[in-house]
């Protein structure tokens, strides 16, 4: 199972020499294995970059485990050129709303005018919405979804793939009692191989932003420590991070995470890991 980085950053997608090395495109990662279609975590506009990675012959036939429904996590889904296609599918599942509107008429309500020129359902391929399940199936993937703690209903994801697994958790609002962890997060990601997580704070940002839903980085780490993953990926860069910012970020991180035999590293995009390495 190789999971592959397409956008990294949280909040808006930015640019500048400052953020090349680790990229400005927002949430996107892609989950792929033998005779599997794509998995994708979230439609950032790193979606752009993945769509750009396919053959021009190639019909997109994938599934979408979308955490939420905030436009950083969405905006690149009208920019997909493969669901231009006629034949391409997209299949996403994503949380359901509290106000019992179902997340594919949110999406029907958004991605169309005056907010965006052509409606969702002009571009050719077809997109189907569901509400996501505590656990179904992707071909061979197994997918676990639950609650995260966050400005609204967020879902976090595990896929296991034979015996690797990987969880992701892009927005994640730190508790007041920073060793304090939400039992769904931790039943959901325990044990996991890799854990994708929200890092978009140092703890100076997360004192004057501290209900903005977000969390820091070492709180990633207390985490990752709780559900016993062997791997963590600092991700949701905050989009005024620069690159500077992110390794001093990360170095802290790894520090913190050595004792409990945690390897970490910040999530940049084109990184691909392989699982079975």
């Amino acid at each position: 199972m190789i999971i592959t980085f397409h956008g990294v950053r949280g909040s808006t997608p930015c640019n500048s020499d400052a953020i090349s090395r680790y990229g400005g495109n927002t949430s996107c990662v892609s989950v792929s294995a033998p005779d599997e279609d794509p998995l994708l975590f979230d439609l950032g506009t790193g979606l752009r970059y993945f769509g750009d990675s396919m053959r021009p012959d190639e019909l997109f036939r994938g599934t979408v485990l979308l955490s939420h429904l905030h436009w950083d996590h969405v905006q690149g889904l009208p920019f997909f050129r493969p669901l231009l296609k006629d034949g391409a599918e997209m299949t996403i599942h994503a949380p359901a709303q509290p106000d019992g509107r179902h997340p594919g008429d949110v999406l029907l309500t958004t991605i169309r005018p005056p907010l965006f020129p052509v409606h969702l359902n002009e571009m050719g391929g077809t997109v189907t919405v569901h509400r996501a399940k505590p656990e179904f199936s992707v071909g061979g993937f197994i997918v676990r979804s639950a609650e995260v703690p966050h400005n609204g209903v967020t879902c976090g994801y595990r896929v296991d793939y034979h015996d690797r697994s990987v969880a992701y958790i892009c927005d994640h609002q730190q508790p007041d009692d920073p060793e304090q962890v939400a039992e769904s997060v931790i039943g959901l990601c325990h044990g996991v191989d890799l854990l994708i997580h929200d890092a978009q704070y140092t703890p100076d940002d997360f004192e004057r932003k501290r209900t903005w839903g977000h969390c820091t980085s070492e709180y990633a780490v207390t985490v990752a420590a709780a559900v016993k993953a062997k791997r963590l990926a600092l991700f949701h860069h905050d989009p005024y991070h620069d690159d500077d910012m992110v390794d001093a970020m990360a170095a802290r991180a790894a520090g913190l995470a050595a004792p409990h035999g945690i390897e970490v590293f910040a999530a940049a995009e084109g990184q691909s890991i392989d699982l079975d390495d």
